[in-house]
């Protein structure tokens, strides 16, 4: 993600995700819940206490969509394959705002609640641990987004054609009921219907698309596992380019025509920029790859959606390098806990550094010395990046900036070969699941053979403007 372009007098105070209040009335018949049968209403991450839920694993999410751009309504059924990690008696599920009719579970009629972000499912028989189950969710109504702790909005943000569908950290709940935390990956099939002349795009591969009775339905399918807030069906009049990489990816990209003069140029070297990417990183993760350059001014940023990154204007060459990292550091390889953020976007930002040093610009030590020189003061050293305190602080400059000095900082401790044997071993060795901030600093001891805790403690986890080594 790029840092959101937000002025304080636009932010508000209230984190509309992390206070539940009830607010329907317990649908259908059910027994009461047995002691111990009850999944946690959130996967116990302290930036976002009520994201995520307990009590199971989602493998599959089949999102099937259909969305007016003129009322702004979505009418859409969400069916969760999952498996119980303990005995289940009721579940939560994550969803913020719109109207739900029905819930099934395993094609059993389910009693049901709101209480907040949350959608409270009692299934007609628990659900014993290590049970495959099935549930489908009937839904409808405005989605809007959601306000995050820094004052930006993430979730399904409407536009003056469709919508920019962009959910971290926690926007993925205004869209679709889902198990919203990192930690619980799956994969994801869409069907999203739109009027015709719209282009409604989401992660991975294009299945097919069909246009009858003035609406165009498309199918979208991404199968390697993808955290919830890395999910999109982003919706607009948009110029399509597709072709296939010579590794063998599928390219699509989607560009409102407002934005597609400036794009041009830029997007012309997505597949050089994942060439060099995958050969510091490792191979390209996903099948698929692109852009959805929308127009939407009021949004602020870019988010790394996975194997289709979103922007909301344009993007320059150092954003779109810093979203196809991404693919590797967040997407691939996905965070367990908010606090951890510096793996995602402290490694994106060294990933520009590297760019720019080997095509013909300033070196990564020149950038660091630059951000080095400010007084301290400046908001570059305000908190650590390991963990920057709370869920306000997770896009701010240091988790980037200094998280970025702090992987040169482990650069010129190791040295080149080294540190580039390391940032791949972490893409490769993670694929597909997750890591954390311990996890890295072992594999980089691992790899170079000297002890760095003392290094990442300073410059990861120690207030202020550190001293140089």
């Amino acid at each position: 993600m790029t840092p959101p372009r937000r002025q304080p007098a636009r932010r508000r105070t209230a984190v509309l995700a992390t206070v539940p209040v009830a607010v329907a009335a317990l649908l259908g018949a059910a027994g009461p819940t047995a002691p111990g049968t009850t999944g946690a209403p959130g996967a116990g991450d302290p930036y976002f206490p009520f994201s995520g839920n307990g009590g199971y694993d989602v493998r599959h999410y089949d999102l099937t969509l259909r969305y007016d751009t003129s009322a702004r309504r979505l009418d859409a059924t969400a069916v969760l394959t999952a498996r119980a990690t303990q005995r289940l008696g009721r579940f939560d599920l994550d969803l913020k705002g719109l109207t739900v009719t029905a819930v099934t579970v395993d094609r059993a009629k389910a009693a049901f609640r709101r209480d907040g972000q949350e959608l409270v499912v009692t299934p007609r028989h628990a659900l014993r641990a290590g049970q495959d189950f099935r549930v489908t969710v009937a839904y409808h109504g405005t989605p809007k987004p959601v306000t995050d702790p820094d004052g930006s909005a993430d979730g399904w943000i409407p536009t003056d054609d469709g919508a920019f569908v962009a959910g971290e950290p926690q926007g993925a709940m205004t869209w679709f009921p889902a198990n919203a935390h990192p930690k619980d990956k799956a994969s994801y099939d869409f069907t999203i219907t739109v009027p015709e002349g719209r282009t409604a795009v989401a992660n991975g591969v294009l299945l097919g698309q069909r246009t009858t009775g003035g609406k165009t339905t498309f199918r979208w399918r991404e199968t390697q596992p993808m955290a919830a807030y890395l999910a999109t069906a982003s919706i607009g009049k948009f110029q399509v380019e597709r072709y296939t990489t010579r590794d063998g990816v599928q390219v699509y990209n989607a560009v409102d025509a407002r934005e597609a003069r400036a794009a041009a140029p830029v997007l012309k070297k997505l597949p050089s920029v994942l060439e060099w990417e995958s050969k510091l990183f490792g191979p390209y993760p996903f099948r698929a790859a692109g852009a959805i350059v929308d127009h939407a001014p009021d949004v602020g940023y870019a988010l790394e959606t996975q194997t289709r990154p979103v922007y909301d204007s344009a993007p320059d060459l150092g954003t779109l390098v810093h979203e196809s990292a991404h693919q590797w550091f967040g997407d691939s390889v996905t965070l367990t806990a908010w606090k951890d953020i510096w793996l995602n976007e402290g490694f994106a930002t060294y990933a520009e550094w590297l760019y720019e040093e080997q095509h013909g610009g300033r070196s990564a030590q020149q950038a660091f010395d630059s951000l080095y020189a400010r007084p301290a003061s400046d908001d570059l050293w305000a908190y650590p990046p390991g963990d920057p305190g709370s869920g306000e602080n997770i896009f701010g400059t240091p988790v980037y900036a200094r998280g970025a000095m702090a992987l040169h900082e482990l650069r010129r401790a190791v040295g080149d070969r080294d540190f580039l044997r390391t940032l791949r071993a972490w893409a490769t060795g993670h694929r597909g699941g997750h890591g954390t901030t311990a996890q890295f600093v072992r594999l980089a001891e691992k790899t170079s053979g000297k002890r760095l805790d003392g290094l990442f403690h300073t410059w990861l986890y120690t207030p202020g403007k550190p001293d140089r080594a």
